[in-house]
């Protein structure tokens, strides 16, 4: 039986995922959830993950749910092109990595990315500005640390890589949008001022089996 995921367009959550199973070339069957008409919280998915999230993945008889838990589950069950490193010390560091985005970067740019999409961000600017603010902090660490290596920790592309790259991805989309225009940010253009995350976002669209990760909506 083949590994089955259940996902969500533009769930940066999701596209941690697809981006795991592309890498590790696994064969999948994809089911795409059309999360605007609750599709992921019907009875099957219920039944998958009580709590109606995406994504969930399915192996067998075995579900597993919370991107990187699967993405953990993965690189246990199917060790060839490891996603945490080859050794204990790589293992560390890819898991400091995302474990300091979690902390410090992630509650922000879903602050900001949920403002500007769901018709928030007037009443709650002064908020968001601040937010934004953290958010440049840490892409000028970022930054740094991608002048210094290819990829955001040792011994190649990683689950480090794999889980901050949506979020970017999904915040320069959040940012385009004329909502944000009152928005003080440099974020954008990156290239001009983040040049070395520009090039790193590139590497990651060049990977292959990409394109089959990339939300479809977007494409519209």
């Amino acid at each position: 039986m083949a590994i089955e995921v259940f996902w969500g367009s533009g769930s940066p959550f999701s596209w941690r995922v697809l981006l795991a199973l592309e890498y590790k070339r696994l064969r999948y069957d994809s089911h795409l959830l059309d999360l605007s008409k609750q599709e992921h919280l019907s009875a099957e998915m219920l039944k998958l993950n009580p709590r109606g999230h995406v994504p969930v993945l399915r192996d067998d008889d075995y579900v597993c749910c919370e991107s990187l838990a699967i993405v953990t589950y993965l690189d246990r069950k199917y060790p060839e092109r490891p996603l945490f490193g080859d050794t204990t010390e790589e293992a560390g560091s890819i898991a400091r990595r995302i474990s300091e985005y979690q902390s410090y970067v992630e509650m922000h740019l879903n602050k900001i990315t949920a403002a500007i999409f769901f018709g928030r961000l007037e009443d709650r600017l002064e908020a968001v500005n601040k937010s934004l603010e953290i958010v440049i902090s840490e892409a000028h660490v970022l930054e740094l640390r991608l002048t210094q290596s290819t990829w955001l920790a040792a011994g190649g592309f990683s689950a480090a890589d794999l889980v901050i790259f949506p979020s970017i991805k999904i915040l320069q989309r959040a940012l385009a949008r004329r909502e944000a225009d009152d928005l003080q940010t440099p974020f954008e253009p990156l290239e001009p001022n983040f040049p070395a995350i520009a090039a790193w976002l590139r590497r990651i669209e060049a990977l292959p089996g990409y394109e089959r990760t990339y939300p479809p909506h977007w494409r519209s």
